[in-house]
């Protein structure tokens, strides 16, 4: 049984990560900047799960709670996630992603960890070349997040380089399902298609994207924290496929039928208050890198992820 430590437990993609290592009886410690109800629900079914709040950017606080209780491996969710929250909050985002991650790596060095698992994205890529694209494909990020992220990447080789610290990065890409919080495609289209209320998007038909259900990047995030020797330190973590938004929208009308959605022509934008940002060109994620190394292999294509999402959404999950 390992002792790991998920940061950003009370998340989207963290509470997914630490239910799946407490169901396979791994001792968990789940930190977040607050203890929200999923990770609650978690420590309260798990002897295993213990929840505690921490600010990854809080030195004094992350490194008593590591000093007390060391874990063998780390699976580092905590981040301000995505294009909207980066670009209203860039120094937040700063703040969070490259000074929350720098404090963490220093701590996991000095209490003995030996391998990270960071969680990072499509968004270090900025606009795709090709429709599809490997992990050899340049790394140039336009927006706050995705510049973070990469930041975050050269810091975990600089850790290896001068301390030994094993980071890897799981670059993956829209990650939807169960549980998602923000009101981004494809959840804004299945909740509305579940509850019967319209809902129609001006913009995005063509939108290409690779999107990844839950369950298919919580196995690539055991498979990578589990692997013996990583020949990589950075692997994509997607569907292999990138679907438009107008194939998208078809799939929910199939699965939902009368379903009242729809995307209009034009660029995909991300939504803000008062404005909106355009979103750079995406793709596909060449997953072979990841399959070679840890075995993984997604089960879900976009078909059998909605058709997965919408069932959750119909017996009461969000």
């Amino acid at each position: 049984m390992a002792h790991v430590l998920v940061t950003g437990a009370a998340g989207f993609i963290g509470a997914a990560v630490t239910a799946a290592l407490a169901a396979r009886g791994d001792r968990v410690t789940g930190i977040d900047v607050a203890v929200g109800p999923a990770l609650a629900r978690l420590a309260e079914a798990h002897d295993g799960v213990a929840a505690h709040t921490c600010e990854i950017t809080e030195w004094a606080a992350l490194a008593e709670l590591m000093r007390r209780d060391p874990p063998d491996t780390i699976v580092h969710c905590a981040a301000i996630v995505g294009v909207p929250a980066s670009v209203l909050s860039p120094h937040r985002t700063f703040d969070v992603n490259v000074g929350g991650s720098l404090t963490l790596f220093e701590a996991a060095r000095l209490f003995g960890v030996r391998r990270v698992v960071h969680i990072s994205s499509e968004e270090t890529y900025g606009a795709f070349q090709a429709e599809c694209i490997d992990e050899t494909h340049p790394q140039n990020p336009v927006l706050a997040y995705g510049i973070s992220k990469l930041a975050v990447e050269h810091l975990g080789r600089t850790f290896a380089a001068l301390y030994g610290l094993e980071v890897v990065h799981l670059r993956t890409c829209w990650v939807y399902g169960p549980g998602l919080p923000r009101p981004r495609v494809p959840k804004t289209f299945v909740d509305a298609a579940v509850a019967g209320r319209p809902f129609h998007l001006p913009w995005g038909a063509a939108m290409k994207v690779d999107h990844t259900y839950i369950d298919d990047l919580v196995a690539g995030v055991l498979g990578a924290l589990d692997c013996a020797k990583h020949p990589y330190d950075a692997y994509n973590l997607g569907s292999g496929r990138a679907p438009t938004l107008a194939e998208i929208v078809e799939i929910i009308r199939e699965l939902v039928p009368g379903a009242d959605i729809s995307a209009g022509d034009g660029e995909f934008e991300h939504s803000l208050p008062g404005a909106s940002v355009p979103a750079v060109r995406k793709g596909a994620l060449n997953v072979e890198r990841a399959h070679a190394a840890f075995g993984y292999a997604p089960r879900f294509d976009i078909r059998a992820g909605l058709a997965a999402y919408i069932e959750a959404v119909r017996a009461g999950g969000s």
